[in-house]
């Protein structure tokens, strides 16, 4: 299971990026672009802006420093936060690589930097992914497990959507970023089951 997601995913990526890497134009963004136009409402910008914040720098760290103030476990404490600052440090090297530019024309906020891949999608999928990952092997009631891991999935997909709707993001930056942090993911929690870093 592990194998086939890792390489539909690092096949996707790769597509995708030899795509960028040529400058050739992805028929899924010109697609995007016109369903995000087709929809875009004055109360869903606010909704999307809020839905975009909780990948910011600030959200994750204060989410962060709560888990090392609530969470008897310092370990997953200190997990999230190491994994934080590699995934961002990972997309800053994917960034500086491709040198995409963003779109232009359409957005509904400012942001600086590249474009290619998505830093909220990647992040997001890095950062919630590992929670979603400690839920599923927590200990937690089997509901609530799966109440919570299907909130978070629905987060890290809203997240994605968020960029793509306030035009900073072209729709293939944030899959892009999305399978990066797939093939990430199975890598970090393979690490974490192989040395036995968080007891379950």
């Amino acid at each position: 299971m592990d194998l086939d997601c890792f390489l539909i995913a690092f096949l996707g990526f790769l597509d995708i990026a030899s795509d960028v890497f040529k400058h050739e134009i992805i028929w899924i963004d010109d697609v995007a672009y016109k369903w995000v136009h087709s929809f875009r409402k004055e109360y869903l910008n606010s909704i999307m802006i809020f839905i975009t914040n909780l990948c910011s720098p600030i959200t994750l760290l204060l989410i962060c420093l709560c888990t090392f103030l609530f969470v008897k476990n310092k370990k997953i404490s200190y997990l999230m936060f190491i994994n934080l600052c590699l995934s961002t440090l990972l997309n800053i090297v994917f960034k500086y690589t491709f040198q995409r530019s963003r779109p232009i024309g359409y957005n509904l906020i400012i942001e600086n930097g590249y474009s290619f891949p998505s830093g909220h999608s990647m992040v997001s999928m890095a950062f919630y992914g590992l929670i979603f990952y400690f839920i599923y092997k927590s200990a937690f009631n089997k509901k609530l497990k799966i109440l919570l891991m299907f909130l978070i999935s629905l987060l890290i997909f809203f997240i994605g959507i968020s960029r793509i709707y306030l035009g900073v993001h072209f729709a293939s930056d944030v899959i892009a970023g999305f399978m990066i942090s797939i093939i990430y993911l199975i890598l970090i929690t393979r690490y974490i089951k192989k040395y036995n870093l968080i007891s379950f």
